[in-house]
C-alpha cells in the first residue's frame, strides 16, 4: 500500500471512530454552539461600557472559532493516543508500514474536516444571532486556511500531550490545563490592553494569538494577514514535527 493509502485507511477509520461517539460530537459541534449564545446573543457586547466585550461583536469571532480549533484538537488527539495505548494498538500498528508520522498526518486530516464543519457554523450563528457584521472580501478565501494550520498546529500540540500523560483523563487535564489560559490571553476575549504590559510577550509567544490576529484582520478589521498566516504555518511545522515524533511506537 502507498503512503496515501496509509493515510487515507487510518484516516477513514479515525472517521468512522468519531460518529460513534456521541459525546464528543456533542461537544465539537454544540458546545461553542452555547457559548456564542450565551456570550453572543444573551450577554451581548457593551462596545462604550470598558472591560471585558467591550469591544464591537465582530472583534469576538476568531475567540468563538478558537474553541473549536483549540479545544478539540488538543483533546481528541491526546485521548485517542491514550485509548491506543491502554489497548495495546501502538504494538500492532508496529508490525504494520503505518509510521508514526503517517498516524498523526491520518487523524489531523480528520480534525482538520470535522473543525472546518465546526467553524463554519459557528461563523454563520455568530453573524445571525449577534450584532457582528462580516468583512466580505478575497480575503476570506484565506480563513478556511488559517483554520486548517491551526488546528494541524494543536494536533501536533496535542499528540505531546497524550504521550506524556499516563492516562485519558490525565489527557483532559492536560488538555484543559492548557487551553484554558491560551483561550483567554491570546487576543481573543480578552483585548491585550486589559493586560499588563509586562504580560504582552507571553501574549506574542501563544501560537493562538497568531491564529486571533489573522483571522480578525479577514473577518473584521481587513487589515494584514499573510505575516500571521506565515508565522502560524511555521510553527505548525514544528509542532506537528514533535507530535509525530512523541507519537508512541510501543510501550
Amino acid at each position: 500500500m502507498t503512503r496515501l493509502g496509509r493515510i487515507g485507511t487510518e484516516a477513514v477509520a479515525a472517521a468512522r471512530s468519531f460518529t460513534r461517539r456521541r459525546t464528543a460530537v456533542f461537544f465539537t459541534f454544540f458546545f461553542p454552539v452555547i457559548l456564542v449564545v450565551i456570550f453572543g446573543a444573551l450577554v451581548r457586547t457593551q462596545p462604550t461600557g470598558g472591560g471585558l466585550f467591550a469591544e464591537p461583536a465582530g472583534y469576538y469571532i476568531p475567540g468563538y472559532l478558537a474553541v473549536v480549533v483549540l479545544f478539540t484538537p488538543l483533546s481528541r488527539v491526546g485521548s485517542e493516543i491514550a485509548r491506543h495505548r491502554d489497548g495495546g494498538r501502538f504494538e500492532k500498528l508496529a508490525t504494520t508500514p503505518l509510521s508514526r508520522a503517517e498516524w498523526l498526518v491520518a487523524h489531523t486530516l480528520v480534525n482538520v474536516g470535522i473543525i472546518g464543519a465546526a467553524s463554519l457554523l459557528i461563523l454563520g450563528l455568530v453573524v445571525a444571532v449577534t450584532d457582528a457584521t462580516l468583512v466580505v472580501s478575497p480575503s476570506l478565501a484565506a480563513l478556511p486556511v488559517f483554520v486548517a494550520v491551526a488546528v494541524a498546529l494543536f494536533c501536533g500540540l496535542g499528540a505531546v500531550l497524550g504521550a506524556l500523560a499516563d492516562s485519558q483523563d490525565g489527557v483532559i487535564a492536560a488538555s484543559n490545563t492548557v487551553a484554558l489560559p491560551l483561550l483567554f490571553l491570546s487576543e481573543t476575549f480578552v483585548t491585550p490592553s486589559l493586560l499588563p504590559e509586562w504580560f504582552l510577550p507571553a501574549v506574542a509567544a501563544s501560537p493562538l494569538t497568531y491564529f486571533a490576529r489573522g483571522a480578525r484582520a479577514i473577518t473584521f478589521t481587513g487589515g494584514r494577514w499573510a505575516g500571521d498566516l506565515l508565522v502560524l504555518t511555521a510553527l505548525a511545522a514544528v509542532f506537528l514535527a514533535v507530535g509525530a515524533y512523541a507519537v508512541p511506537r510501543t510501550e
